[in-house]
């Protein structure tokens, strides 16, 4: 059994999309059989992959999709049903069909509700949002607390159940978590009329309902019967929910190994052999996509025609910055390795190189990526060095350390 294990290095936008990609191509090229596991976050990733003739968004399908790789939701990803029929079907016209989409019945979705409080909260919080993508993420994770919608049990009723267990909601849960948030529905404008609106309610049911349809749900067990399973990690390391440096603006889910070992905990005894590699991406420069701090940021010329993350009314414009020293660039990637104490082989996957001249871009001046992987500092870390200087995944190479 094969592991490889994708996380972003800083605060999201670093490339998962491509290493994934090149990862499932790997797997194919290989003969081997392969799933591709979503463990955090939501609809909310926008992972880009790119074939010399096609290019995709990933949200909830994974960014092996282009390799017929299937996809598998962990119970702690929180899948928006209501989104997926649109990302299937565009996905299906593009390549011609839909990879298999399996899941844990115990995924806690996200329903319009939280979509909609979270839009309330950020156009409230004005100049001081925290750099939500308005997708429900956190308001879905708050009220699962109590009130939670499993996938299992959702796929389980017709769209009239589904709309009274969603009525229940609206009426015993929303309006205590407006008066925690200080929202008053009556003033809240378009979003609260939506809020308000049954129409808008049962619609939503309707298409989730219809939207489970897509999806299989099986025991994560059978994800032992494949050869290979890549884990498809979403947001970067700086934006884990306890990454306190970086507090409020953060996403609500584990962002880097903890989803993982915990699976492969459960899954594999620890007598059992498994080749696990760690990947952490980067570009040669560092993105953010929304509000929070950013050190050492830097309109980094030529690094700003970006596709995928292009300005929005949650998360205004990407914003680009220098890598801080060596210290800094390790600093998060070893507290991640300690806290979840996986034994794994551990690299790195470095994206954008055509933006940087080949160069690491850093505080203390580009560096040539030769000479920073040549470094005692990432050598005596990293085992292996992937170097990408295209969207491609076919033309990603590279290298053990020496």
């Amino acid at each position: 059994m094969k592991v490889k294990i994708v996380i972003g290095k800083n605060f999201g936008d670093e490339g998962k999309g491509l290493a994934t990609d090149y990862f499932a191509m790997d797997a194919v090229k290989h003969g081997s059989s392969a799933i591709c596991v979503r463990h955090n976050g939501g609809a909310q990733a926008g992972h880009t992959v790119e074939l010399r003739d096609k290019r995709f968004v990933f949200s909830q399908l994974t960014s092996a999709s282009f390799r017929d790789i299937a996809t598998y939701w962990a119970d702690s990803f929180m899948p928006d049903l209501y989104k997926l029929s649109s990302e299937a079907e565009s996905f299906g016209k593009l390549h011609g069909k839909i990879p298999d989409i399996f899941a844990s019945g115990k995924c806690r979705c996200t329903y319009i509700g939280d979509v909609l409080i979270n839009m309330l909260l950020e156009t409230k919080r004005g100049k001081d949002r925290h750099g939500s993508c308005g997708m429900g993420i956190n308001e879905a994770a708050v009220r699962s607390v109590g009130f939670p919608l499993y996938l299992g049990e959702i796929k389980a009723m017709n769209t009239s159940e589904l709309y009274s267990r969603l009525r229940t909601i609206q009426r015993e849960y929303v309006p205590v978590r407006l008066e925690e948030l200080s929202i008053d529905i009556n003033e809240a404008g378009e979003y609260g009329e939506m809020l308000n609106s049954e129409r808008v309610l049962y619609n939503a049911a309707e298409d989730m309902c219809r939207n489970t349809e897509y999806v299989s749900i099986i025991e994560q067990e059978q994800l032992r019967n494949y050869d290979e399973i890549i884990f498809e990690g979403a947001q970067g390391l700086l934006l884990d929910e306890f990454c306190t440096e970086y507090a409020p603006h953060l996403t609500s889910s584990r962002t880097g190994l903890f989803e993982p070992s915990r699976i492969l905990g459960n899954l594999f005894s620890e007598e059992e052999v498994i080749d696990i590699e760690t990947v952490y991406v980067t570009r040669s420069y560092v993105t953010r996509h929304g509000a929070g701090p950013l050190p050492n940021e830097f309109v980094i010329a030529g690094a700003m025609n970006d596709k995928t993350n292009v300005y929005n009314q949650w998360q205004g414009q990407l914003r680009t910055a220098l890598h801080g020293d060596i210290h800094d660039f390790m600093h998060a990637v070893r507290g991640d390795i300690e806290e979840a104490d996986i034994c794994a082989d551990i690299s790195l996957f470095i994206t954008h190189l055509n933006e940087s001249g080949n160069c690491i871009m850093t505080q203390c001046g580009n560096i040539p990526v030769s000479q920073f992987c040549d470094s005692a500092d990432i050598s005596s870390l990293f085992k292996r060095i992937y170097l990408s200087d295209s969207p491609l995944a076919e033309d990603t190479v590279s290298q053990y350390m020496k």
